[in-house]
């Protein structure tokens, strides 16, 4: 400690207050200890819920009571293609499994939002982002693919999207 530091010290020991000694103030504060994770799900069960978000509204139901922390797993189907229960939903037409999803709470997407008919998420998207007409959903399938599956209640968003070119 240099004189500088050793009266500043003084002066505020001086006073009176309680203040920590020099090398407590030194010393770095502990590190924040981490929250122990839960286990991985088993991968076993993350594929058998993103199968049956394509077709099976009751066994997703089933799953998704058992397992809760499954609502937003994603299994990846090789090189890189990741899918949710949801995105199955998404791309089967399945607006039940994709509407119980959203209603636990799931996670979802341009895709999905396309299916749904929800033309002012899927406008908004695309002002922010005019890129992403071109993206391709889960399996590389494309946007406009989700918003036919949708069927009349997407028929806004079918146009919009073969409006863009």
């Amino acid at each position: 400690m240099d004189r500088r530091k050793f009266v500043a010290w003084s002066a505020v020991g001086a006073s009176g207050l309680v203040l920590p000694t020099w090398a407590q103030v030194q010393q770095p504060a502990a590190p924040a200890q981490d929250k122990p994770r839960p286990p991985q799900l088993p991968a076993e069960k993350v594929k058998e819920f993103v199968i049956a978000g394509h077709l099976d509204l009751d066994k997703v139901k089933a799953l998704l009571a058992q397992t809760p922390s499954l609502l937003n797993a994603s299994w990846d189907w090789g090189a890189g293609d990741w899918e949710m229960a949801i995105g199955g939903a998404g791309h089967m037409g399945r607006k039940d499994i994709a509407s119980y999803l959203i209603s636990q709470g799931s996670r979802y997407d341009i895709f999905v939002a396309s299916m749904l008919g929800k033309l002012e998420i899927v406008r908004a998207a695309l002002t922010a982002n005019p890129e992403l007409a071109n993206s391709k959903g889960p399996h590389g399938i494309p946007l406009v693919a989700h918003a036919k599956k949708g069927g009349d209640e997407a028929a806004a968003v079918v146009k919009y999207l073969e409006g863009l070119g």
